[in-house]
């Protein structure tokens, strides 16, 4: 079976964010002044073949632990649907 993984990755809450910081002190800039407290992250899609959703859960999980995650000053989740075949 194969499962499309949805990752979200940002920056732990304690952590200065550089990027959504200039982006909310720019926010004013371009009018929108009531933006506030932007914060950064990425996006990441990916397929992964395994027998059952609990399987590709677990890949995912090892791959975010692994390569795609810095645990030490990141966060992240994810969701996993099946893509059906056409």
């Amino acid at each position: 079976m194969k499962f499309q993984a949805a990752i979200d990755i940002m920056p732990l809450e304690a952590l200065l964010d550089p990027q959504g910081k200039a982006v909310s002190n720019n926010m004013k800039n371009i009018g929108l002044p009531e933006i506030g407290n932007v914060r950064i992250g990425k996006h990441i899609t990916l397929t992964v073949e395994a027998a059952n959703a609990a399987e590709a859960e677990s890949k995912v999980d090892d791959a975010c632990k692994k390569l795609l995650v810095n645990q030490i000053m990141e966060s992240y989740s994810f969701t996993i649907e099946e893509l059906k075949e056409a």
